[in-house]
């Protein structure tokens, strides 16, 4: 059960940290009604944010694989899943997520801001600042497109593919307590990743004429303050 507790801790971290990004500030706003931030610190909560948030997205990924190890491939669970490759499967999506969350970050506060100085969130977001700009975003919005496609892209594939595998795997399985057993292994993850994909298809995947910061607004309420809240209660299931 090593590695498993070992992309759980991951799993935790980040949660812990995307959502300090956010929660602080919001509620000292509502609580003491001093809705500002400087420029500064505007970057740096959209970059905390959007690297703990790619990072959350992509550990998902390789919590699945952990769990089609577990159950397809169970004899040989400790030598596929050695220390190496744990680190490995944790050290790349913080890698990655921590060069895009910088790139993106510098990208969005390169541009010109000359209209309102107010953000239509309750967080600095890229979709209120870009309504904020008087710069031309269209080659900011191709990158956000591209970068968030194949994140998104990429990791719903690994974490698809390992179900498929690991939903024959149990199908195949004879006895019910056996069954049992290796859905319990997984069934906690499949929730997870379900709540959090789910949200995110919601959000950036439905018809633009239903589009809206408000319905942005409940949607980030729920995966920045909700879902972190969640998965520990999730995960504790098993136990």
């Amino acid at each position: 059960h090593s590695p498993m507790y070992f992309f759980l801790s991951n799993l935790a971290f980040v949660d812990f940290c995307y959502t300090s990004a956010i929660t602080p500030k919001m509620l000292g706003n509502f609580l003491y009604k001093q809705n500002v931030i400087s420029f500064n610190a505007c970057a740096a909560q959209l970059g905390c944010f959007l690297a703990f948030m790619t990072a959350e997205c992509l550990l998902l990924a390789s919590m699945a694989y952990d769990r089609y190890v577990a159950i397809c491939n169970p004899l040989l669970y400790m030598v596929v899943m050695s220390p190496g490759i744990c680190i490995q499967l944790v050290a790349v999506p913080y890698s990655y997520s921590f060069l895009v969350a910088l790139f993106h970050t510098i990208l969005t506060f390169r541009l010109s801001y000359c209209h309102s100085n107010v953000i239509n969130h309750f967080y600095c977001d890229d979709m209120p600042l870009l309504r904020l700009t008087c710069s031309d975003t269209h080659s900011k919005q191709l990158w956000i497109f591209v970068c968030a496609g194949i994140m998104f892209l990429s990791s719903l594939l690994v974490v698809c593919v390992s179900y498929v595998y690991i939903i024959s795997a149990i199908l195949r399985i004879r006895s019910a307590e056996g069954r049992r057993k290796a859905s319990s292994t997984c069934g906690s993850h499949m929730l997870a990743v379900t709540i959090f994909y789910g949200t995110l298809i919601f959000m950036y995947l439905q018809p633009s004429s239903n589009h809206s910061l408000d319905t942005d607004k409940m949607a980030s309420v729920f995966y920045t303050v909700i879902i972190p809240m969640l998965n520990p209660l999730i995960y504790s299931l098993r136990n």
